[in-house]
């Protein structure tokens, strides 16, 4: 007799037991796999926690490590009147802090040139053909201060194009280096309609050229110069408004630029002309505006609360990863207890309030900085040491030592910044002490599966041994039941 399943033959319940034995053996093997997978999952997702804060806080420190941050200059302008602002201005950081009274004058501008009027040689209307008969070209060209410059570009005229066609086609050149042409209708017959060329190029001297390139009679009038020797046309076209400079005074000083630019009139000092400035009572003075240079106490007020900001930040992600739980129900921390964190954190606050020798603030206290009781970084309202609050110091390091923040952060061989980034960047870079815990940690999590699938293939091998012991004491069961009912049998009828 063939049995099929165990307990069949024997009637007792084996494949029941063969289970219980099975999961016996594995249960407490798999909960230690289990609990070593989740701390090692925890280990992972906590290292990727750890890093994103770490690297934030590293983005400030690269930020406050760049002198030009920390030093800039804060140009203010005080206008005479709300509404009307003649210039812009920008300061380098080595620009001396200092007050100016500015007035804008003239604003730069490219030449303007029209044709004449119908009757005296120009057109009638836009469809008035340029040329009676024969062909021509006309080259404009944008001058320099000495001849004309190398920006050009060529209109091709046909005997069959229209006033309305050159403009259009002026307009949709290619190589236009900033030529606008429009057309004007002055509304009477000796006017007639008039082409208006107006160029971007500012400057005196800088106006536009047009020149006569086949010396065709008919194209005088549409250009200032003919192409033998660029001498002037007979019929040449006026500058209405010629191309001008740009014009204002400071302190009384006359000054000019070719663009509404003034780079350097004021030393590291640049300020851009955008509207006249307003007349006074007599109509013919121009009031002046108040340029003053100061330092940037705003943005790097900013830069050092965003500083302690994201330490605390950091510094929060850190006391959770660490935390113990204070019961059975609060699990601890993914890196509870781990001595790599402990080390992030002295060797912070190691650096953060060593002294700085290279800055006349000596260190970050002297900035307004310092620990509450929770372990955080605050800027301070109350005065806890007789130093003043830490709003009062930072005011006063603002006031006072404005450049020795920069070198109390900056320095090469004691800033704060420098050294908390060569610090933390130990751990944030792609071959750090981050990364290489983390390809441990997956080195383990990957081991833990190798010891999962060993553990399935013994367990297979001591099923088929389980199976084949209590095979044989059911067939063994099977035969006694059987001689036992045979033998029953036997006396039942003797």
């Amino acid at each position: 007799m063939s049995i099929q399943s165990l307990g069949v033959g024997s009637g007792l319940d084996l494949e029941a037991l063969v289970t219980q034995l099975l999961e016996a053996e594995r249960a407490p093997k798999t909960e230690r796999l289990d609990a070593r997978d989740e701390a090692v999952q925890a280990e992972i997702s906590g290292i990727g926690q750890l890093k994103s804060k770490l690297e934030d806080f590293e983005k400030t420190l690269d930020d406050l490590r760049t002198e030009a941050n920390l030093k800039g200059r804060e140009p203010t302008i005080d206008n005479p009147t709300e509404g009307v602002e003649p210039f812009t201005a920008d300061a380098s950081n080595s620009a001396v802090e200092a007050d100016y009274q500015i007035a804008v004058k003239q604003l730069a501008s490219g030449s303007r040139i029209q044709t004449a009027d119908a009757v005296d040689g120009g057109f009638s209307s836009t469809a008035d053909s340029v040329l009676s008969t024969g062909t021509g070209s006309l080259t404009f060209k944008a001058p320099k201060e000495s001849g004309v410059g190398s920006d050009s570009f060529n209109i091709a005229i046909t005997s069959t194009m229209t006033l309305q066609q050159l403009s259009s086609a002026i307009n949709a050149n290619s190589d236009n280096f900033g030529v606008t042409s429009s057309i004007v209708s002055t509304g009477t017959a000796d006017g007639g309609v008039k082409l208006v060329f107006t160029s971007d190029r500012t400057g005196e001297g800088n106006d536009l050229v047009i020149v006569n390139d086949t010396d065709n009679a008919e194209l005088d009038r549409l250009s200032t110069v003919r192409s033998d020797e660029l001498t002037t046309t007979a019929n040449s076209l006026s500058p209405i408004s010629p191309a001008q400079n740009a014009k204002a005074t400071i302190d009384g000083i006359d000054v000019e630029s070719k663009t509404n630019e003034f780079e350097n009139v004021i030393e590291n000092v640049e300020f851009v002309a955008t509207e006249l400035s307003e007349f006074a009572a007599d109509g013919v003075t121009f009031r002046t505006s108040k340029l003053s240079i100061g330092f940037d106490n705003e943005g790097v007020e900013k830069t050092i609360r965003d500083f302690v900001d994201n330490y605390n930040n950091l510094n929060a992600e850190i006391q959770r990863l660490t935390k113990y739980g204070t019961s059975d129900l609060e699990e601890d921390g993914a890196f509870a207890g781990d001595s790599m964190i402990r080390g992030i954190q002295s060797g912070l606050n190691s650096i953060m309030f060593s002294a700085v020798n290279s800055s006349g603030l000596g260190g970050l206290f002297q900035l307004g900085i310092e620990f509450n009781e929770d372990g955080d970084l605050e800027i301070g309202s109350n005065d806890k040491f007789g130093f003043g609050s830490g709003e009062d110091r930072l005011k006063d390091a603002l006031s006072d030592n404005f450049d020795d923040i920069a070198s109390l952060f900056t320095d090469e061989t004691e800033g704060v910044a420098v050294r908390l980034y060569d610090f933390v960047d130990q751990y944030t870079s792609y071959s750090g002490i981050l990364k290489n815990r983390e390809n441990a940690a997956n080195d383990t999590k990957d081991q833990l599966l190798t010891e999962r699938e060993q553990l399935e293939l013994r367990l297979m091998g001591t099923e088929e041994i389980l199976r084949a012991k209590y095979l044989n004491l059911d067939l063994t069961v099977s035969k006694l039941n059987s001689t036992g009912s045979a033998l029953l049998a036997s006396l039942g009828s003797a």
